[in-house]
C-alpha cells in the first residue's frame, strides 16, 4: 500500500513492539498477595508453599517478610510467623 504525504499506517508497518513489563520487587509481590489472601496470620512456610513464584525459596520469602515488617505491614509474632496489618491506603472523607 502506498502511503501519501502525512499518512501513517502503523498497524500495517510491521509487528508492534512488545513492551517489557517492569520487574516487581519481591516485597511488593508479597504485599499484593497478602492483600488478596484471607486470614490475619502468615508463616514463612505459607509464603513458600502458597505465595508468588518468585518467593518460593527461603531467602526471598524471609527477606521480603522482613522488609514488610520494617514498613509496618507485618507484625513479628514468633520466629518466621507474622500478623498481617490491613492498612486502608485510600483517604477517608
Amino acid at each position: 500500500m502506498v502511503k501519501g504525504a502525512g499518512e501513517t499506517f502503523t498497524f500495517a508497518d510491521g509487528p508492534s513492539p512488545i513492551k517489557a513489563q517492569p520487574h516487581k520487587d519481591p516485597a511488593q509481590m508479597l504485599l499484593d498477595w497478602l492483600n488478596r489472601r484471607p486470614g490475619d496470620f502468615i508463616t514463612a512456610r505459607d509464603i513458600r508453599i502458597y505465595g508468588p513464584g518468585a518467593l518460593r525459596n527461603r531467602e526471598s520469602a524471609l527477606r521480603s517478610a522482613q522488609i514488610l515488617a520494617a514498613h509496618g505491614f507485618l507484625i513479628p509474632l514468633a520466629t518466621h510467623k507474622w500478623q498481617v496489618v490491613r492498612k486502608n491506603l485510600a483517604p477517608t472523607l
